[in-house]
């Protein structure tokens, strides 16, 4: 029973005193534009994104929050743009994302209204920068400017 007890206790450690892992993603569609989401919990535009569940790797996560979040289908993993761990990124908790631009194609549908109001196609020159949730300033403004992130 004490050895069962160790290792319940070590996982939860494990669970509950380590960053969870997610990725963001900067959707660009076929003209270019790129798909933002507007959060309804911050009321707020966002990349969009999420966590990695169990058992799930990384592009089955993108293709997942993308069609959630979007209603898009995933056409393409262009390029790793960064991998993001500031403990305070993410008010909620701390969570490591890590950063890819895509390439989607389809209809803007959001499926996963519990979370997100809008999804929405900018060009490169009406992105509303400034006051995005979490730290989607930055990370837009690494993709804008080329840059390989690890922060």
């Amino acid at each position: 029973m004490w050895r069962k007890w160790q290792f319940i206790s070590g996982v939860l450690k494990i669970i509950f005193r380590h960053p969870v892992l997610g990725v963001t993603f900067v959707p660009i569609l076929s003209d270019g534009n790129i798909v933002l989401v507007y959060r309804r919990d911050t009321q707020q535009w966002s990349l969009p994104g999420g966590m990695v569940d169990w058992g799930e790797d990384i592009p089955n996560t993108l293709k997942r929050e993308l069609k959630e979040e979007t209603g898009l289908d995933l056409v393409k993993i262009a390029r790793l743009i960064g991998v993001y761990s500031s403990p305070d990124r993410d008010p909620r908790l701390h969570s490591i994302s890590i950063l890819i631009e895509i390439e989607a194609k389809g209809e803007l549908i959001v499926e996963d209204t519990w979370e997100i109001l809008e999804a929405k196609a900018f060009s490169k020159d009406s992105l509303p920068l400034g006051n995005l949730a979490h730290d989607h300033d930055r990370q837009i403004q690494d993709y804008l400017e080329g840059k390989i992130t690890i922060a």
